[in-house]
């Protein structure tokens, strides 16, 4: 991206991703590099001014390196996404089965090394955010249920078919997750077959619902929770149900920021009694920068008007 001399930026101070946007740099080159390792020996050698998406685990390599670590706390949350529209999770039993399977302490261990990267917490938004609420989490338990999850799946008149769990390396804090929760899944009764992929085939699988039964994916915290990709009908996983519109759709209707706050808690609620989905935890994501790279706001979807390169 080259620098348009003839843009005109606001005029009020910078704020996030409002305010001021000023050009400094002359060019602005994005380069994709997929390899999670690649990156990690960009962001020591020195040659990109800013490394996104690095695994947690290089954090003393590169704190040897020329880049400058950055730890953006919290970033987000992984989550496991049912498919409701056909296949062994659109039986509600069977979800909750998998909800009390699953041992999410385990899993972010797994996926991040050391708890100074995760907080284990059922919630959609952390403490902190006007969005938290503790409703509904009761089933969340960080090292799962496996007698409760047992009794679910003959519940469920389980026939032993293999649930298909797709997920990538391209993330590999998802594929670690994937296997631990392989274990649990298992241990409850269920068979399991991890159906690895790189991340672009993912997508386009996970839009056939005859192509998998639970897959893998992340989000970060969201301003306005309406945003949340699975309470779109129409979002892979297809959550679609008289109980998610009463709850959605009132929480969009109002327009009263404390009543929406309340009425958030409802929509957390129905996440939990449907569970279209299995939030995992809280994690935090490290970025690497150059020293000499200035003014720019660590944020989940970085952004460069205003920075600059000091000499």
């Amino acid at each position: 991206m080259a620098r348009f001399d003839g843009y005109t930026s606001r005029t009020e101070a910078p704020n996030g991703y409002g305010g001021a946007r000023h050009q400094y740099l002359d060019e602005i080159r994005f380069v994709p590099v997929p390899d999670a390792n690649t990156r990690v020996e960009g962001a020591v050698s020195g040659p990109f001014a800013y490394i996104d998406s690095l695994p947690v685990q290089s954090l003393a390599r590169i704190q040897q390196g020329k880049s400058k670590p950055v730890i953006l706390k919290p970033f987000g949350w992984p989550v496991l996404m049912m498919n409701m529209r056909q296949g062994e999770m659109a039986n509600l039993a069977s979800r909750r089965a998998v909800q009390a399977a699953l041992a999410p302490q385990d899993m972010l261990m797994a996926a991040f090394g050391t708890a100074d990267f995760f907080t284990v917490d059922g919630a959609m938004y952390q403490p902190g955010f006007v969005w938290h609420t503790t409703a509904g989490t009761e089933p969340y338990k960080p090292m799962g249920d496996n007698a409760k999850a047992s009794s679910l799946l003959k519940q469920a008149g389980y026939d032993g078919k293999p649930i298909r769990i797709l997920t990538s390396r391209q993330y590999e804090f998802h594929y670690k997750m994937a296997q631990v929760a392989q274990a649990y899944l298992e241990a409850a009764g269920f068979k399991v077959q991890l159906d690895v992929v790189e991340w672009a085939t993912l997508t386009q699988n996970r839009a056939d619902p005859a192509k998998w039964d639970i897959f893998i994916t992340h989000s970060p915290f969201l301003p306005e929770p309406s945003l949340t990709g699975m309470l779109s009908d129409d979002s892979p996983g297809w959550w679609s149900s008289e109980t998610k519109h009463a709850a959605v759709d009132a929480f969009n209707r109002e327009a009263d920021p404390k009543k929406r706050v309340a009425l958030w808690a409802l929509v957390q609620q129905a996440i939990y009694n449907e569970v279209p989905a299995f939030k995992v935890g809280d994690f935090n994501s490290l970025i690497a920068q150059s020293p000499t790279l200035a003014a720019v706001v660590p944020s989940p979807w970085p952004y460069f008007w205003n920075a600059y390169l000091e000499k």
